[in-house]
């Protein structure tokens, strides 16, 4: 434990020195192209995913990677950690996330997100909120971005479910494209809010798409809750059937 402790904070010490100057290089990327600023932003996110496991030996394995569609499309995840928001880069194409705007006022942090034109709403609009996911994620979608969006809206620990929050069904709705769901147990190493950072391996589930055709927006959302907590679930179970 002494020593998972050590490594967590050797990570965290070389995030600290690593971001600000990184942030500063997204900043001067703006006169690029947003394809271009992601591709620069989102190394970032590569240097980091090398230090959790290199030095806190988090590892992850794929199953499902040939259900990812070859065009833009929407992935709905399951939200239990700070990981999937570095891993998702790597594992999907470039992307943008619909998340909550005070993000982007985090020193450094948000100031490169900002830079991956993510869709930043305010929750507490209600159906404005809604009007601009559609609007914005239009013009993402034919930007050629995915969009991922965490339903939960906020990370929920291991064994526990939030309550799938009706944006992301009802830009899929509104737009047509693939919904992709995604189950993974990455709180199991490095909970919310948690220094510590156990060494492991993540499992990452990515679903069939899901044809959405004819349906409404709250019966989708069902079923992308549905197919994730059964996951989740199945998930689990292997990993105890392993211990």
């Amino acid at each position: 434990m002494i020593l998972t402790v050590l490594r967590s904070t050797l990570y965290m010490l070389l995030q600290i020195i690593i971001t600000p100057p990184y942030a500063l290089i997204t900043l001067a990327c703006f006169p690029l192209s947003p394809h271009n600023r992601y591709r620069v932003t989102s190394s970032w996110t590569r240097i980091m995913l090398f230090l959790l496991r290199n030095l806190c030996g988090i590892r992850y394995q794929i199953l499902g990677a040939e259900n990812i569609p070859k065009t833009p499309s929407i992935v709905l995840s399951k939200h239990q950690s700070a990981w999937e928001t570095l891993a998702f880069q790597k594992i999907f194409p470039p992307q943008v996330w619909v998340l909550k705007k005070e993000l982007l006022r985090i020193p450094f942090f948000g100031w490169g997100l900002a830079m991956t034109s993510p869709i930043a709403i305010d929750r507490k609009s209600g159906k404005k909120a809604l009007e601009q996911i559609v609007e914005q994620g239009k013009d993402r979608l034919q930007q050629g971005f995915w969009i991922v969006i965490f339903p939960e809206g906020t990370r929920i620990p291991p064994g526990q479910r939030g309550k799938y929050r009706i944006g992301g069904a009802w830009l899929a709705t509104h737009t047509n494209v693939p919904v992709v769901p995604v189950a993974h147990n990455a709180g199991e190493l490095w909970g919310r809010n948690s220094f510590v950072k156990h060494p492991g391996t993540i499992t990452v589930s990515i679903g069939k798409p899901i044809d959405h055709t004819g349906m409404e927006a709250g019966e989708l959302n069902t079923k992308v809750e549905a197919w994730i907590e059964d996951e989740m679930l199945r998930i689990n179970q292997q990993n105890q059937q392993k211990t």
